[in-house]
Protein backbone atom coordinates (compact mmCIF):
# COMPACT_ATOMS: atom_id res chain seq x y z
CA UNK A 1 0.00 0.00 0.00
CA UNK A 2 1.21 3.43 -1.12
CA UNK A 3 0.83 4.33 2.91
CA UNK A 4 3.18 2.05 3.58
CA UNK A 5 6.10 3.18 1.86
CA UNK A 6 8.55 6.38 1.31
CA UNK A 7 9.82 6.29 -1.95
CA UNK A 8 12.99 8.08 -2.93
CA UNK A 9 11.43 10.56 -4.96
CA UNK A 10 9.87 12.32 -1.94
CA UNK A 11 13.10 13.32 -0.06
CA UNK A 12 15.45 15.94 -0.98
CA UNK A 13 18.90 14.47 -0.99
CA UNK A 14 17.30 12.83 -4.12
CA UNK A 15 16.98 15.47 -5.93
CA UNK A 16 20.63 16.49 -5.26
CA UNK A 17 21.89 12.83 -6.06
CA UNK A 18 24.04 12.10 -9.25
CA UNK A 19 22.20 11.06 -12.28
CA UNK A 20 23.60 7.71 -12.05
CA UNK A 21 22.03 7.50 -8.55
CA UNK A 22 18.70 8.44 -9.95
CA UNK A 23 18.90 6.30 -13.01
CA UNK A 24 19.79 3.63 -11.15
CA UNK A 25 16.96 0.14 -11.63
CA UNK A 26 16.28 -0.46 -7.84
CA UNK A 27 14.53 -3.49 -6.84
CA UNK A 28 12.56 -1.51 -4.16
CA UNK A 29 12.95 2.44 -4.35
CA UNK A 30 11.49 3.26 -1.06
CA UNK A 31 11.57 2.53 2.64
CA UNK A 32 9.21 -0.39 3.08
CA UNK A 33 7.19 0.16 6.74
CA UNK A 34 4.44 -2.56 5.75
CA UNK A 35 5.25 -4.59 8.56
CA UNK A 36 4.30 -1.63 11.39
CA UNK A 37 0.54 -2.03 12.43
CA UNK A 38 0.44 1.59 14.11
CA UNK A 39 -0.54 4.17 11.99
CA UNK A 40 0.80 6.52 14.67
CA UNK A 41 4.20 4.73 14.72
CA UNK A 42 4.34 4.71 10.48
CA UNK A 43 3.91 8.71 10.32
CA UNK A 44 6.40 9.15 12.68
CA UNK A 45 8.70 7.18 11.18
CA UNK A 46 8.17 8.87 7.58
CA UNK A 47 8.73 12.27 9.23
CA UNK A 48 12.14 10.99 10.39
CA UNK A 49 13.20 10.10 7.00
CA UNK A 50 12.05 12.85 5.17
CA UNK A 51 13.62 14.99 7.83
CA UNK A 52 16.88 12.99 7.49
CA UNK A 53 16.37 13.38 3.42
CA UNK A 54 16.48 17.03 3.96
CA UNK A 55 20.22 16.50 6.01
CA UNK A 56 22.21 13.97 4.67
CA UNK A 57 23.04 12.41 0.51
CA UNK A 58 21.36 9.95 -1.13
CA UNK A 59 23.74 7.87 -0.26
CA UNK A 60 23.72 7.74 3.19
CA UNK A 61 19.66 6.92 2.62
CA UNK A 62 20.71 3.53 0.81
CA UNK A 63 22.77 2.69 3.67
CA UNK A 64 20.25 3.41 5.97
CA UNK A 65 17.64 1.40 4.09
CA UNK A 66 19.08 -1.93 5.96
CA UNK A 67 18.97 -0.35 9.17
CA UNK A 68 15.55 1.30 8.86
CA UNK A 69 14.48 -2.42 7.46
CA UNK A 70 15.57 -4.08 11.04
CA UNK A 71 13.84 -1.63 13.11
CA UNK A 72 10.47 -2.65 11.10
CA UNK A 73 11.42 -5.88 12.09
CA UNK A 74 11.46 -5.18 15.76
CA UNK A 75 8.57 -3.29 15.36
CA UNK A 76 6.59 -5.80 14.03
CA UNK A 77 7.65 -8.81 16.13
CA UNK A 78 6.73 -6.65 19.28
CA UNK A 79 3.16 -6.24 18.45
CA UNK A 80 3.26 -2.75 19.00
CA UNK A 81 -0.31 -2.20 17.22
CA UNK A 82 -1.91 -0.50 20.66
CA UNK A 83 1.03 1.96 20.53
CA UNK A 84 -0.20 5.19 18.82
CA UNK A 85 2.86 7.07 19.22
CA UNK A 86 6.75 6.49 20.12
CA UNK A 87 6.36 8.99 22.91
CA UNK A 88 4.21 6.98 25.02
CA UNK A 89 7.29 5.25 26.08
CA UNK A 90 10.55 6.63 27.45
CA UNK A 91 12.85 6.54 25.24
CA UNK A 92 15.24 4.55 27.92
CA UNK A 93 12.64 1.76 27.56
CA UNK A 94 12.50 1.66 24.20
CA UNK A 95 16.18 1.51 24.08
CA UNK A 96 16.18 -1.67 26.39
CA UNK A 97 13.71 -3.94 24.32
CA UNK A 98 15.41 -3.12 20.85
CA UNK A 99 18.72 -4.19 22.75
CA UNK A 100 17.30 -7.22 23.87
CA UNK A 101 15.63 -7.44 20.49
CA UNK A 102 19.14 -7.30 19.11
CA UNK A 103 20.88 -10.15 21.25
CA UNK A 104 18.22 -12.43 20.66
CA UNK A 105 18.51 -12.03 17.48
CA UNK A 106 21.77 -12.90 17.20
CA UNK A 107 22.61 -9.07 16.17
CA UNK A 108 25.61 -6.89 18.08
CA UNK A 109 25.28 -4.36 20.32
CA UNK A 110 28.88 -2.98 19.94
CA UNK A 111 31.72 -2.37 17.49
CA UNK A 112 35.38 -2.14 17.79
CA UNK A 113 36.32 1.80 16.30
CA UNK A 114 39.95 2.69 15.86
CA UNK A 115 40.54 6.13 16.57
CA UNK A 116 42.64 8.13 14.71
CA UNK A 117 45.36 7.56 17.40
CA UNK A 118 45.80 4.19 17.35
CA UNK A 119 43.55 3.44 19.62
CA UNK A 120 40.63 0.42 19.74
CA UNK A 121 37.38 1.00 22.08
CA UNK A 122 34.14 -0.26 21.87
CA UNK A 123 31.45 2.07 20.87
CA UNK A 124 27.37 1.46 19.96
CA UNK A 125 26.35 -0.32 16.41
CA UNK A 126 24.91 1.83 13.93
CA UNK A 127 22.07 0.47 14.53
CA UNK A 128 21.35 1.65 18.24
CA UNK A 129 22.60 5.27 17.14
CA UNK A 130 20.09 4.80 14.10
CA UNK A 131 17.17 4.20 16.94
CA UNK A 132 18.70 6.66 19.04
CA UNK A 133 18.77 9.52 16.67
CA UNK A 134 14.60 8.59 15.73
CA UNK A 135 14.10 8.88 19.20
CA UNK A 136 15.21 12.51 19.86
CA UNK A 137 14.15 13.32 16.75
CA UNK A 138 10.47 12.76 17.73
CA UNK A 139 10.61 14.78 21.63
CA UNK A 140 8.88 17.57 21.77
CA UNK A 141 10.80 20.88 21.42
CA UNK A 142 11.95 22.04 25.29
CA UNK A 143 10.05 25.50 25.25
CA UNK A 144 11.62 26.30 28.93
CA UNK A 145 14.13 29.35 29.55
CA UNK A 146 17.56 27.82 28.31
CA UNK A 147 18.76 28.15 31.59
CA UNK A 148 16.44 25.92 32.98
CA UNK A 149 18.02 23.17 30.81
CA UNK A 150 20.26 20.45 31.59
CA UNK A 151 22.17 20.65 28.19
CA UNK A 152 22.53 24.47 27.34
CA UNK A 153 22.80 25.46 23.14
CA UNK A 154 25.14 28.65 23.50
CA UNK A 155 23.46 30.04 20.69
CA UNK A 156 20.54 30.37 22.12
CA UNK A 157 21.97 32.26 25.12
CA UNK A 158 21.38 36.16 25.32
CA UNK A 159 24.82 36.74 25.99
CA UNK A 160 28.52 37.42 24.48
CA UNK A 161 30.04 34.68 24.43
CA UNK A 162 34.02 34.54 24.80
CA UNK A 163 35.25 31.63 22.29
CA UNK A 164 38.33 30.53 21.04
CA UNK A 165 36.97 30.23 17.21
CA UNK A 166 38.65 27.65 16.32
CA UNK A 167 36.88 25.04 18.41
CA UNK A 168 32.67 24.70 17.41
CA UNK A 169 31.17 24.58 20.93
CA UNK A 170 27.95 24.59 21.06
CA UNK A 171 26.40 23.27 24.64
CA UNK A 172 27.19 23.13 27.83
CA UNK A 173 26.08 19.81 29.56
CA UNK A 174 25.48 20.08 33.33
CA UNK A 175 24.08 15.81 33.51
CA UNK A 176 26.93 14.40 34.66
CA UNK A 177 26.62 16.76 37.85
CA UNK A 178 23.90 14.55 39.66
CA UNK A 179 22.93 16.20 42.85
CA UNK A 180 19.49 18.43 41.87
CA UNK A 181 19.99 21.40 43.84
CA UNK A 182 24.23 21.46 43.44
CA UNK A 183 23.51 21.19 39.44
CA UNK A 184 21.13 24.30 39.78
CA UNK A 185 23.61 26.15 41.56
CA UNK A 186 26.28 25.44 39.19
CA UNK A 187 24.13 26.82 36.45
CA UNK A 188 23.88 29.95 37.93
CA UNK A 189 27.56 30.25 38.79
CA UNK A 190 28.35 29.49 34.90
CA UNK A 191 26.04 31.80 33.23
CA UNK A 192 27.39 34.55 35.64
CA UNK A 193 30.51 34.02 34.59
CA UNK A 194 29.54 33.83 30.72
CA UNK A 195 29.54 37.29 30.96
CA UNK A 196 32.87 38.22 31.81
CA UNK A 197 35.35 35.28 31.58
CA UNK A 198 36.36 32.98 27.97
CA UNK A 199 34.08 29.75 27.43
CA UNK A 200 37.38 27.71 27.79
CA UNK A 201 37.62 28.55 31.34
CA UNK A 202 34.09 27.84 32.22
CA UNK A 203 34.59 24.23 30.46
CA UNK A 204 37.30 23.84 33.06
CA UNK A 205 35.20 24.62 35.83
CA UNK A 206 32.07 22.56 34.67
CA UNK A 207 34.79 19.79 34.09
CA UNK A 208 36.26 20.26 37.78
CA UNK A 209 32.94 20.38 39.40
CA UNK A 210 31.60 17.20 37.42
CA UNK A 211 34.20 15.09 38.82
CA UNK A 212 33.93 16.75 42.21
CA UNK A 213 30.13 15.60 42.02
CA UNK A 214 31.05 12.20 40.64
CA UNK A 215 33.23 11.08 44.06
CA UNK A 216 30.40 12.92 46.43
CA UNK A 217 27.95 10.74 44.88
CA UNK A 218 29.94 7.82 45.70
CA UNK A 219 31.16 8.93 49.30
CA UNK A 220 28.68 11.53 50.56
CA UNK A 221 25.48 10.45 48.78
CA UNK A 222 23.82 12.65 51.32
CA UNK A 223 25.50 15.68 50.20
CA UNK A 224 23.14 17.50 48.00
CA UNK A 225 24.08 21.62 47.70
CA UNK A 226 27.21 22.82 48.03
CA UNK A 227 25.85 24.83 50.80
CA UNK A 228 26.51 21.33 52.40
CA UNK A 229 30.31 21.17 51.43
CA UNK A 230 32.79 21.76 54.57
CA UNK A 231 36.21 21.52 55.20
CA UNK A 232 36.37 17.96 56.40
CA UNK A 233 34.55 16.91 52.74
CA UNK A 234 37.32 18.67 50.84
CA UNK A 235 40.38 17.18 52.39
CA UNK A 236 38.99 14.19 51.66
CA UNK A 237 38.58 14.91 48.10
CA UNK A 238 41.91 16.32 47.30
CA UNK A 239 43.93 13.38 49.30
CA UNK A 240 41.63 10.93 46.64
CA UNK A 241 42.75 13.38 44.16
CA UNK A 242 46.51 12.84 44.99
CA UNK A 243 46.37 8.97 45.96
CA UNK A 244 43.78 7.47 43.84
CA UNK A 245 42.84 9.76 40.68
CA UNK A 246 45.18 9.33 37.73
CA UNK A 247 46.33 10.50 35.69
CA UNK A 248 48.77 13.91 37.92
CA UNK A 249 48.33 16.10 34.80
CA UNK A 250 46.79 19.41 34.91
CA UNK A 251 45.92 18.36 38.93
CA UNK A 252 46.81 22.31 39.92
CA UNK A 253 44.18 23.74 37.03
CA UNK A 254 41.33 21.26 38.11
CA UNK A 255 41.79 22.27 41.93
CA UNK A 256 41.63 26.17 40.99
CA UNK A 257 38.99 25.88 38.64
CA UNK A 258 37.01 23.46 41.34
CA UNK A 259 38.08 26.68 43.87
CA UNK A 260 36.87 29.06 41.52
CA UNK A 261 33.66 27.76 40.52
CA UNK A 262 32.63 26.82 44.55
CA UNK A 263 33.59 30.09 45.24
CA UNK A 264 31.34 31.82 42.48
CA UNK A 265 27.91 29.64 44.02
CA UNK A 266 29.27 30.94 47.83
CA UNK A 267 29.09 34.94 46.58
CA UNK A 268 25.61 34.08 44.78
CA UNK A 269 23.92 32.18 47.56
CA UNK A 270 26.06 33.50 50.33
CA UNK A 271 27.15 30.25 51.64
CA UNK A 272 30.19 31.76 53.15
CA UNK A 273 32.04 28.88 54.14
CA UNK A 274 32.72 28.02 50.79
CA UNK A 275 34.90 31.50 50.37
CA UNK A 276 36.98 30.26 53.44
CA UNK A 277 37.22 26.56 52.26
CA UNK A 278 41.14 26.39 50.43
CA UNK A 279 43.90 27.30 51.44
CA UNK A 280 47.02 27.91 49.69
CA UNK A 281 48.48 24.75 50.33
CA UNK A 282 45.93 22.63 48.96
CA UNK A 283 46.58 23.75 45.25
CA UNK A 284 49.30 20.81 44.11
CA UNK A 285 52.77 22.14 42.32
CA UNK A 286 51.90 22.66 38.73
CA UNK A 287 54.18 19.66 37.05
CA UNK A 288 56.02 21.51 34.29
CA UNK A 289 55.45 19.76 30.89
CA UNK A 290 58.10 18.32 29.05
CA UNK A 291 59.03 20.47 25.89
CA UNK A 292 59.24 18.16 23.06
CA UNK A 293 60.33 19.40 19.70
CA UNK A 294 60.61 17.68 16.51
CA UNK A 295 63.92 16.70 14.91
CA UNK A 296 65.40 17.65 11.88
CA UNK A 297 64.32 14.19 9.95
CA UNK A 298 60.96 13.80 12.14
CA UNK A 299 60.58 17.43 10.33
CA UNK A 300 61.68 16.56 6.88
CA UNK A 301 59.69 12.85 7.02
CA UNK A 302 56.06 14.77 8.35
CA UNK A 303 56.20 17.62 5.57
CA UNK A 304 57.24 15.39 2.60
CA UNK A 305 53.69 13.74 3.65
CA UNK A 306 52.14 17.12 4.40
CA UNK A 307 52.95 18.49 1.17
CA UNK A 308 50.87 15.67 -0.73
CA UNK A 309 47.41 16.51 1.45
CA UNK A 310 44.49 18.25 0.26
CA UNK A 311 46.67 21.46 -0.93
CA UNK A 312 44.62 24.15 1.26
CA UNK A 313 46.04 21.64 4.07
CA UNK A 314 49.38 21.03 3.54
CA UNK A 315 49.68 25.32 2.72
CA UNK A 316 48.17 26.12 6.24
CA UNK A 317 50.71 23.51 7.87
CA UNK A 318 53.34 24.92 5.89
CA UNK A 319 51.98 28.80 6.72
CA UNK A 320 51.46 27.65 10.59
CA UNK A 321 55.64 26.15 10.82
CA UNK A 322 56.93 29.23 8.74
CA UNK A 323 55.33 32.44 10.96
CA UNK A 324 55.78 30.51 14.22
CA UNK A 325 52.53 31.16 15.70
CA UNK A 326 49.84 29.25 17.60
CA UNK A 327 47.46 27.25 15.59
CA UNK A 328 44.35 29.41 16.93
CA UNK A 329 46.66 32.18 15.31
CA UNK A 330 47.67 30.56 11.99
CA UNK A 331 43.32 29.43 11.33
CA UNK A 332 42.35 32.76 12.67
CA UNK A 333 44.83 34.49 9.67
CA UNK A 334 42.33 37.39 7.81
CA UNK A 335 42.52 37.87 4.37
CA UNK A 336 43.39 41.62 4.95
CA UNK A 337 46.70 40.22 6.84
CA UNK A 338 49.47 40.95 4.34
CA UNK A 339 50.91 44.67 3.90
CA UNK A 340 53.43 46.64 2.38
CA UNK A 341 55.68 49.07 4.91
CA UNK A 342 58.52 50.67 2.85
CA UNK A 343 59.47 47.48 0.82
CA UNK A 344 59.26 45.37 3.39
CA UNK A 345 56.68 42.76 3.31
CA UNK A 346 54.81 42.36 6.79
CA UNK A 347 51.92 40.52 8.18
CA UNK A 348 48.76 41.13 11.09
CA UNK A 349 48.09 38.53 13.68
CA UNK A 350 45.44 38.59 15.47
CA UNK A 351 46.13 36.67 18.79
CA UNK A 352 43.04 34.59 19.68
CA UNK A 353 44.57 34.67 23.07
CA UNK A 354 46.20 38.09 23.90
CA UNK A 355 46.62 41.00 21.17
CA UNK A 356 46.92 41.76 17.63
CA UNK A 357 50.64 42.29 16.40
CA UNK A 358 52.47 42.57 13.26
CA UNK A 359 56.16 41.30 11.69
CA UNK A 360 57.87 41.10 9.00
CA UNK A 361 58.01 38.07 6.66
CA UNK A 362 59.92 37.06 3.69
CA UNK A 363 58.85 36.94 0.54
CA UNK A 364 58.31 33.46 -0.40
CA UNK A 365 55.87 33.65 2.91
CA UNK A 366 54.04 36.34 1.70
CA UNK A 367 53.77 34.55 -2.01
CA UNK A 368 52.35 31.25 -0.13
CA UNK A 369 49.99 33.35 1.81
CA UNK A 370 48.87 35.07 -1.09
CA UNK A 371 48.31 31.94 -2.96
CA UNK A 372 46.44 30.63 -0.11
CA UNK A 373 44.24 33.42 -0.37
CA UNK A 374 43.13 33.35 -4.00
CA UNK A 375 42.50 29.81 -3.35
CA UNK A 376 39.31 31.01 -0.53
CA UNK A 377 38.17 33.53 -2.62
CA UNK A 378 37.81 31.08 -5.79
CA UNK A 379 36.16 28.45 -4.26
CA UNK A 380 34.26 30.32 -1.44
CA UNK A 381 34.13 33.60 -2.54
CA UNK A 382 34.43 37.06 0.34
CA UNK A 383 35.09 35.35 3.95
CA UNK A 384 36.60 36.69 6.63
CA UNK A 385 39.33 34.25 7.16
CA UNK A 386 41.66 32.45 4.70
CA UNK A 387 41.44 29.19 6.00
CA UNK A 388 37.49 28.42 6.43
CA UNK A 389 35.36 25.62 7.68
CA UNK A 390 33.43 24.32 4.41
CA UNK A 391 30.61 23.51 6.15
CA UNK A 392 30.01 27.34 7.54
CA UNK A 393 32.36 29.64 5.85
CA UNK A 394 31.85 32.00 8.19
CA UNK A 395 33.89 30.12 10.59
CA UNK A 396 37.59 29.50 10.39
CA UNK A 397 38.66 25.51 9.53
CA UNK A 398 38.58 24.04 12.84
CA UNK A 399 41.28 22.70 14.63
CA UNK A 400 39.96 18.90 14.98
CA UNK A 401 39.31 18.96 10.88
CA UNK A 402 43.39 19.39 10.72
CA UNK A 403 44.42 17.44 13.43
CA UNK A 404 42.77 14.60 12.04
CA UNK A 405 43.34 15.11 8.73
CA UNK A 406 46.95 15.22 9.42
CA UNK A 407 46.49 11.92 12.19
CA UNK A 408 44.67 10.06 9.87
CA UNK A 409 47.74 10.38 7.33
CA UNK A 410 50.12 9.01 10.04
CA UNK A 411 48.04 5.75 10.53
CA UNK A 412 47.58 5.78 6.75
CA UNK A 413 51.23 6.09 5.95
CA UNK A 414 52.95 4.20 9.60
CA UNK A 415 55.04 7.00 10.01
CA UNK A 416 57.66 6.49 12.67
CA UNK A 417 59.72 8.92 15.01
CA UNK A 418 63.40 9.24 15.62
CA UNK A 419 63.10 6.24 17.98
CA UNK A 420 60.26 4.34 16.02
CA UNK A 421 57.37 4.73 17.55
CA UNK A 422 53.88 5.54 16.02
CA UNK A 423 54.26 9.47 15.11
CA UNK A 424 52.93 12.17 17.61
CA UNK A 425 52.10 15.06 15.72
CA UNK A 426 51.05 17.90 17.94
CA UNK A 427 50.81 21.51 16.21
CA UNK A 428 52.65 23.45 18.75
CA UNK A 429 55.52 21.36 18.11
CA UNK A 430 56.13 23.63 15.05
CA UNK A 431 56.16 26.22 17.42
CA UNK A 432 58.57 25.26 19.53
CA UNK A 433 60.58 24.12 16.57
CA UNK A 434 60.82 27.42 15.36
CA UNK A 435 61.76 28.90 18.77
CA UNK A 436 64.44 26.44 19.44
CA UNK A 437 66.28 27.36 15.53
CA UNK A 438 66.05 31.21 16.97
CA UNK A 439 67.49 30.38 20.44
CA UNK A 440 70.23 28.39 18.30
CA UNK A 441 71.30 31.65 16.46
CA UNK A 442 72.06 33.33 19.34
CA UNK A 443 69.46 35.45 19.38
CA UNK A 444 68.66 37.94 22.67
CA UNK A 445 65.28 37.01 24.48
CA UNK A 446 63.46 40.71 23.34
CA UNK A 447 63.98 39.73 19.68
CA UNK A 448 62.85 36.02 19.87
CA UNK A 449 59.65 37.24 22.01
CA UNK A 450 58.89 39.52 19.17
CA UNK A 451 59.03 36.99 16.70
CA UNK A 452 56.84 34.71 18.27
CA UNK A 453 54.24 37.19 19.40
CA UNK A 454 54.72 37.05 23.55
CA UNK A 455 54.30 40.22 25.06
CA UNK A 456 56.82 39.45 28.06
CA UNK A 457 60.07 37.95 28.86
CA UNK A 458 59.71 36.44 31.74
CA UNK A 459 57.29 36.87 34.86
CA UNK A 460 58.08 40.22 35.72
CA UNK A 461 59.71 41.70 32.77
CA UNK A 462 58.53 44.15 30.09
CA UNK A 463 59.97 44.82 26.66
CA UNK A 464 59.74 47.90 24.59
CA UNK A 465 58.17 48.11 21.38
CA UNK A 466 60.28 48.04 18.40
CA UNK A 467 59.55 49.55 15.45
CA UNK A 468 58.38 47.81 12.24
CA UNK A 469 61.06 49.32 10.58
CA UNK A 470 63.82 48.41 12.91
CA UNK A 471 62.85 45.08 13.46
CA UNK A 472 62.90 44.09 9.79
CA UNK A 473 66.66 45.60 9.53
CA UNK A 474 68.02 43.64 12.35
CA UNK A 475 65.70 40.20 11.29
CA UNK A 476 66.14 40.14 7.95
CA UNK A 477 68.96 37.34 8.34
CA UNK A 478 67.06 35.31 10.87
CA UNK A 479 63.82 35.25 9.18
CA UNK A 480 66.06 34.43 5.61
CA UNK A 481 67.11 31.47 7.53
CA UNK A 482 64.07 30.39 8.70
CA UNK A 483 62.94 30.24 5.33
CA UNK A 484 65.69 28.62 4.33
CA UNK A 485 65.49 25.95 6.81
CA UNK A 486 61.35 25.80 5.74
CA UNK A 487 62.89 25.08 2.53
CA UNK A 488 65.40 22.89 3.19
CA UNK A 489 62.73 20.40 5.18
CA UNK A 490 60.20 20.56 2.27
CA UNK A 491 63.23 18.98 -0.41
CA UNK A 492 63.01 22.62 -2.52
CA UNK A 493 59.56 22.77 -3.39
CA UNK A 494 60.40 20.23 -6.13
CA UNK A 495 57.62 18.38 -8.08
CA UNK A 496 55.60 16.61 -5.77
CA UNK A 497 54.97 20.52 -4.04
CA UNK A 498 54.06 21.90 -7.03
CA UNK A 499 50.05 22.15 -5.27
CA UNK A 500 51.54 24.44 -2.75
CA UNK A 501 53.49 27.00 -4.37
CA UNK A 502 52.97 29.81 -6.53
CA UNK A 503 54.85 31.20 -9.23
CA UNK A 504 52.94 34.44 -10.07
CA UNK A 505 53.20 36.97 -7.14
CA UNK A 506 52.28 40.76 -6.72
CA UNK A 507 53.39 43.02 -3.83
CA UNK A 508 50.77 43.70 -1.14
CA UNK A 509 49.82 47.69 -1.40
CA UNK A 510 51.73 49.90 0.86
CA UNK A 511 49.89 51.21 3.94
Amino acid sequence: MEQDRIYYSELKCYAEATEEQRNTNYVSPFYDMSGIASEGLKKELKRFVLHRGEKVSFATILSDKILFRRLVCFLEEKDTSHIKSFLERKPEKWMRQFRGWLLQNGHPLTTKKVNVYGNEHMVDTKQIKYFERILRFLQPADERDEREKDIWELDRLDLAIRCNPIYNVKTLNFTKISQPDMREEIKKAVYLRLQYEALGTIQNGLNAMRHFSIYLQEKYPKVQSCAEIDREILEAYLIYRMTECTPKKGASSQVLSLRSMLETVGKLYQFPQLDRLFLNTDIPPEEQPEFKVYSENEMKILNAHIARMDEQIARCLVIHQMLGTRISDTLTLRKDCLYNEHGQNMIRIHQVKTDTYEKPISRELTMLIQKAIDYTIERYGETKYIFVNENNVSRPLQYTTIKYKVLAMIQREKLRDDEGKPFHFNSHMFRHYYGVKLTEMHLDDWTIAKLLGHKRLGSVQHYRKMSNQLMADETRAVRDMMTKIIYENLDGWSEEYEQIRHDGYQEPAAE
